[in-house]
């Protein structure tokens, strides 16, 4: 039987992973890029809280 292991990121792994970003898309282009993704998340939460309220506005 087999059992899946937890995958943990250590400082080192981070590092790594933060050095390959730098190579792929430069150090001018991740400030945008993360800013991208905090308001694509932004708008996901949004849009999770949307139907709540649009449902009392399609009721009355």
């Amino acid at each position: 039987m087999t059992s899946l292991a937890l995958i943990t990121f250590g400082i080192w792994e981070m590092l790594l992973v933060l050095g390959v970003l730098m190579l792929l898309f430069g150090a001018k282009k991740l400030p945008m890029l993360a800013r991208g993704l905090g308001h694509g998340i932004r708008n996901f939460k949004g849009e999770l809280k949307a139907p709540d309220e649009s449902e009392g506005e399609e009721r009355d």
